[in-house]
């Protein structure tokens, strides 16, 4: 009876011994192999343009166009008033339903930039849909202006990796923010002029919507404030590099060390 105790007990510490030069060979492995895991998945990682570090005192505003349409030519006499350039994010249904305006803002001198064709959320799509939305949306707004966007704004601002890299795909620029005045929220201009005001710095995209309540009314004094803190608006086609590029994981671009 001790004799087969003796070896039930040699046993388990044999087992016990087996199992922990199994897990020791798994640690190993791990620690060999999970910094080069990271490393690829920080590589591989996607990210639109949120800001710029240029080298000049520029920053732009942008507007997103997808549903109404009442103050789009009040927006751009505004502009016009200040002499500043943007860039509208339009989407294909509002271009068949607003073409008037869509000529309106490329006359002035604003860049008509994509931003979906039915404003659909591009997370659940694949890439081959993907890439089918955004070139109805490029036709339709080249359609009326003579010039294909180069630029698009993911609707609802979602995107993850396989969208930006179907955009990428057709060399085109997606484009997110960094600056959000939450007009949207019909906050009172002077809530709107404090956010934008407060947060853009030289390099900021800031994101304005052309239907939202009080846009109007707070942009004057936005654009007062930035010709004030010494930045020029600029439309952002001007103020990305186009070519030899990083993306930090903030997503701000930066000019490629050479």
């Amino acid at each position: 009876m001790r004799s087969h105790r003796v070896k039930i007990l040699l046993l388990r510490r044999s087992h016990v011994a087996w199992l922990s030069v199994l897990f020791m060979a798994a640690a190993l492995f791990c620690a060999v192999t999970y910094p080069a895991a990271v490393t690829a998945a920080a590589t591989e990682r996607q990210l639109p343009i949120y800001s710029v570090a240029c080298e000049q005192p520029l920053c732009s505003i942008s507007f997103d166009a997808a549903w109404g349409n009442e103050d789009t030519q009040l927006l751009i006499d505004i502009l016009a008033k200040y002499n500043v350039k943007t860039t509208f994010f339009v989407v294909g249904d509002w271009v068949e339903k607003y073409p008037e305006s869509v000529k309106a803002l490329h006359d002035a001198g604003h860049e008509v930039m994509n931003h979906s064709d039915h404003h659909d959320h591009y997370n659940t799509m694949t890439a081959q849909e993907i890439v089918a939305d955004v070139t109805a949306c490029n036709e339709k707004i080249a359609a009326v202006t003579g010039v294909t966007p180069t630029l698009i704004r993911c609707p609802y601002g979602e995107y993850d990796d396989h969208v930006i890299a179907a955009i990428r795909s057709m060399a085109m620029e997606p484009i997110q923010w960094d600056v959000d005045s939450l007009d949207w929220k019909d906050y009172d201009a002077k809530t709107i002029c404090d956010r934008v005001t407060g947060k853009a710095e030289q390099g900021s995209i800031v994101l304005f919507h052309n239907a939202a309540l009080h846009t109007p009314e707070a942009l004057p004094e936005v654009l007062e404030c930035l010709i004030q803190k010494g930045l020029t608006v600029v439309p952002i086609s001007q103020l990305i590099y186009w070519e030899n590029y990083t993306i930090d994981h903030t997503g701000r671009q930066f000019a490629a060390e050479t």
